[in-house]
Parts: structure tokens; sequence; C-alpha cells
């Protein structure tokens, strides 16, 4: 198999797995509906591992735009390859999309809220701040990209990788995914974000482009700093590029903090004021 193939195969999995789950537990009408986010995570994670099983021999199963990202800013992975890698992790998702569309074809027309529609198939906030949003996508990404290094790392059982790599989704999700659905995948949430857009899903409204560009750049920040952290911390090889991401990093977390700040204080002057 290709290699093109593989990566396109695996993120389709993710998706067929991962978006089906969502589409269980909020559309109308399904058996699945209202089971809630533990089944979510739970399923999120099992899809993960499936995709790495259909191809990890083959490309060792990104799946992922910020790990393939990732691991070449480190020199794990070749930079020729990466346009290959990626372009077939989004046609994956598109095409993995399209089939939960398929499988759910009744539920559409039953379901009345637009936003849970949307919601099967990309990531949007439950607080929209889109700094602090933005770094709860890097921080999502950069655990993620730490724990593929540190799994890789050691010794285990033949074909056990997968299922910690599983594990390691379900823990993101169950602990740092509240906040915004933790995409930390660019493909998985963009490519479903178009298809949402142009599949005939009856009642969809909007695709929220303007949010869009969070779980994209959060996810490859994220992934990039996380795999030159590891490389600086766990290996002493300490790059530019990692001194120049840490000042990025620093600047956006530093901003979101104080955004969130000045909000909490312009609150608190409101509610002193009404009761004054």
């Amino acid at each position: 198999m290709s290699e093109f193939l593989a990566e396109l195969i695996g993120t389709m999995i993710l998706i067929i797995f991962g978006g089906g789950v969502v589409a269980g537990v909020v559309l109308k009408d399904s058996k699945a509906e209202g089971s809630g986010w533990v089944v979510i995570t739970i399923a999120w994670g099992l899809a993960v591992t499936m995709g790495i099983y259909a191809i990890g021999g083959s490309t060792g199963a990104h799946i992922n735009p910020a790990v393939t990202l990732g691991l070449a800013s480190i020199g794990d992975f070749p930079w020729a390859k990466v346009p290959l890698y990626i372009s077939a992790q989004m046609i994956g998702a598109f095409i993995g999309a399209g089939v939960v569309f398929l499988n759910y074809l009744p539920h559409w027309r039953k379901t009345k809220d637009q936003g849970a529609k949307k919601g099967v198939f990309c990531t949007d906030p439950a607080v929209r701040s889109p700094f602090s949003n933005l770094v709860t996508e890097m921080i999502g990404t950069f655990v993620l990209m730490m724990g593929i290094l540190f799994i890789g790392a050691n010794e285990f059982t033949e074909g056990l990788n997968p299922l910690i790599v599983g594990a390691l989704i379900v823990a993101i999700g169950m602990s740092l995914g509240g906040t915004t659905g933790y995409a930390i995948n660019p493909a998985r949430d963009l490519a479903p974000r178009i298809a949402h857009a142009v599949l005939p899903i009856p009642g969809k409204g909007g695709s929220d482009w303007g949010y869009a560009w969070i779980p994209v750049v959060g996810p490859i920040l994220g992934g990039v700093y996380g795999a030159l952290f590891y490389q600086a911390v766990f290996t002493q090889e300490f790059s530019l590029a990692f001194w120049a991401l840490s000042a990025i990093v620093a600047v956006i977390f530093v901003g979101a903090a104080n955004a969130e700040l000045k909000k909490g204080r312009t609150i608190g002057n409101q509610v002193e004021g009404k009761v004054s």
C-alpha cells in the first residue's frame, strides 16, 4: 500500500468512528442519543487506535498534520513527504465525514439543532474566547505530541502501542477537551468542516468559518512545540526553532491570560456598580 493511500485510509477510519460517535450522541432519535461526553472520549480514543492498527505498518500512522509537522520539525520525518501526508489526511478526513453523513441519513432532518449537526463534523468552544481557545488547542496537542514521543521511547509488547496512544486520546479528551472539544488535529476539524459546508444536510446552518482557524493553528503550534520541547528537554538538543517558538508560545499564553483577567475585572466592576 502506498503511503498516500495508507494515511488516507487511516484518517478516514479515525473520522468514521470519531465523527460517528458524536453523531450517535447528539442527533435526534439515535439509540445512543444523550449518552454523553464519556462515550465520546472513549470512542475517539478507540478511533485513533483503529486508525493506527490499520496503517501503522505502512506509514507509522500519523493521521494528523500536527504529528507529521512535529516529527518533521525534529528530523524524525522528511520534510519532502509532509505535503503528501497532509493532503492524504485531509482527503481521508473528508471522505470519513461523508461516510458519517450517509450512515445517519434519516437523523439529519429529525434534528433541529444546527449546532448539534455541525458538532458531528467539527469543533466549537464551550466559551468563545479566541485567544484562550487557541491556548487550549495548543496545550492539548502539545500533550499529544509529547505523549507519542514518550510512548515511542518505551518498550511495549508488540502491537500494544496503538492501545496506549488511544488511551492518551481518552485522557486528553476527559482532562482537557471540555473547553473546545479537543480537535488536536487540523485534518480532523478542517476537512469535515468543509464536508459540512458542501454536503446537503437538511437545516444545517453555517460552518462557523470565523472559528475554523483556531483548531488548525493551535494544533500545529502545539504539535511542533511539543516535539521541539521533547527534543530539547529529554535529549538535550536545543535548536533556534525551539527558542523562537518558546517565545511565541509565551506571548500567546500571557496574552490569553491578560485578556481573560481583563474580562474578569470588567465583569467584577459591572457587578459592583449594580450593587452600589
